[in-house]
């Protein structure tokens, strides 16, 4: 047996791929413009960022030069701060400048609920409470919890428990959000 030789060989592959990619050519000819914008906009834009950082090349370049130079940056006329045009408070040496004493506000709507309480709202229900305070109200940090971090720890309290964090917040600040997930809970712990 004869072997056919190896141009032939190739020329029948060609051929056999022809055939291929034509049977192929329906479904990319669909494809085919996407694909070929999507080339060019990847390829210009790889393009400019060469020419970017050819030009802070040069940049940094030119600005090392001691003869050209580059010059000092400006600050356009149209660019105006609060700051330009403040007089610094000039202090003698026993004078101090007035800061704030307070603290940020707090979050407010839903968010507030997602977030630990300001450290002055949980002294004025420890205030209220001190005398009433149930020991796993102390024992799982009740007041400095937000609702996440309550959820996160329902499970692992007794409905006794579950009962008494009710009540403690229903006669404290009765968050409406706080007592319907305890009210939930309670609900899922004497069903099991």
């Amino acid at each position: 047996m004869t072997r056919v030789p190896f141009a032939a060989r190739v020329a029948a592959g060609v051929v056999v791929t022809v055939v291929e990619e034509a049977r192929k050519l329906p479904g990319t000819a669909v494809t085919f413009p996407m694909t070929v914008v999507s080339e060019i906009l990847a390829g210009s834009m790889r393009l400019q960022q060469q020419v970017t950082a050819l030009a802070i090349k040069g940049d940094e370049a030119i600005s090392s030069l001691p003869l050209v130079g580059t010059p000092a940056q400006e600050q356009p006329s149209w660019a105006v701060f609060d700051d330009d045009h403040a007089t610094p408070p000039s202090l003698n040496d026993d004078e101090e400048l007035d800061v704030p004493d307070h603290e940020p506000v707090a979050a407010t709507g839903r968010f507030a609920l997602y977030s630990t309480p300001p450290a002055d709202v949980e002294e004025e229900v420890q205030a209220e409470t001190s005398t009433a305070r149930p020991e796993i109200v102390d024992l799982v940090d009740y007041d400095a919890l937000a609702l996440a971090q309550l959820r996160a720890r329902l499970r692992t309290l007794s409905l006794d428990d579950l009962e008494t964090l009710l009540d403690y917040e229903a006669d404290s600040r009765a968050r409406p959000p706080f007592l319907t997930m305890l009210e939930n809970r309670i609900t899922t712990a004497k069903a099991k």
